[in-house]
């Protein structure tokens, strides 16, 4: 029996593909609106069947006309449902990565040019729908969200639009491809961390100089106004050589580098904490390298790098 509704999910899945492709916007029409009774509208028609058998045993002119009635509501009820979601522009919106565990955002544009739309249903089933209306030659943007329950691409699946307006004898949906995905990066495990050297102590690789500094001398360079007079090389200045300053330098340290190898625990564990240590070493404004299997970082402090090595550290592993 599995077999035969996987085999029967992998068939309905491929149909979709073809007939509602992956885009980035989609614009709702009739070969991408599925619409069926609910079960108010099973009931409904339940209630206009035994209506129908009463006015026939009973020859009840009456009856006919209620009965009838309730079958061109029950008719007209399918065109003002599929009306409700036919026109929809559905537009996907940038996602901000998330780190595991947290609740992902995927935002998505509703836009109605020309009438409004009312109650309509947007989500993951089986998780609850989240409701939204739509002013006429307006938009509205529904933020919705899926949990990051681990690092890499969170990608949530084909998005349900659905309506039921407006009698509710009706439900007209589509399920949609908007090529939606979320990044999600590890989450951060505090801990000690051994921090690697740029090179050995022997040598000068990696040493940061600061301008400015007191420690080592630079050479001489022109004068500029605001500089420490008592720096001037009054010499240099006797023989005609202009007016001098002696420059100096500090030596601020070897850059860090955070290093996989270097890391204890298994691998989820070692990428927890080296996601710490990025966010820690941004945070103190420390130039940070980071080495991973087949991908090294070069030293630096910049939001740019500090995404780039979450972003390594998300994806490391991970098959594209």
């Amino acid at each position: 029996m599995r077999s035969v509704m996987s085999l029967w999910r992998a068939r309905w899945q491929r149909w979709l593909d073809r007939r509602i492709p992956a885009q980035s916007e989609v614009r709702l029409n009739q070969r991408r609106i599925f619409i069926i009774p609910t079960r108010q509208g099973l009931g409904f028609l339940l209630l206009i069947a035994l209506l129908l058998i009463g006015a026939i045993n009973y020859q009840n002119n009456l009856a006919y006309f209620l009965t009838f009635w309730l079958l061109s509501l029950f008719l007209v009820a399918i065109l003002h449902t599929y009306r409700s979601l036919s026109g929809l522009l559905v537009r996907r919106q940038v996602s901000v990565p998330v780190f595991a565990g947290e609740e992902a955002c995927l935002p998505v544009e509703l836009v109605g040019e020309r009438r409004a739309y009312q109650a309509l249903a947007l989500g993951w089933p089986p998780q609850p729908l989240q409701m939204a209306d739509v002013p006429a030659n307006g938009s509205t943007q529904v933020e919705l969200f899926a949990h990051a329950s681990q690092r890499g691409w969170l990608v949530p699946g084909r998005l349900r639009v659905e309506t039921r307006f407006p009698l509710g004898l009706f439900v007209a949906w589509s399920w949609l491809d908007l090529d939606q995905r979320v990044l999600v990066y590890p989450a951060p495990q505090a801990g000690d961390l051994p921090l690697a050297d740029a090179g050995s102590q022997d040598d000068d690789e990696g040493v940061r100089v600061i301008p400015g500094g007191v420690d080592d001398y630079q050479g001489l360079r022109s004068y500029q106004p605001g500089d420490n007079k008592r720096r001037l090389h009054w010499k240099a200045f006797s023989r005609g050589q202009g007016l001098l300053v002696k420059d100096f330098a500090g030596l601020a340290g070897r850059d860090i580098w955070l290093d996989f190898a270097q890391v204890g625990g298994g691998v989820e564990q070692r990428l927890s904490r080296l996601t710490h240590a990025v966010l820690s070493l941004y945070a103190q404004s420390q130039p940070f390298g980071l080495r991973l299997p087949g991908l090294e970082l070069a030293p630096e402090c910049s939001a740019a790098h500090r995404d780039a090595c979450l972003r390594a550290l998300a994806l490391y592993g991970v098959k594209a």
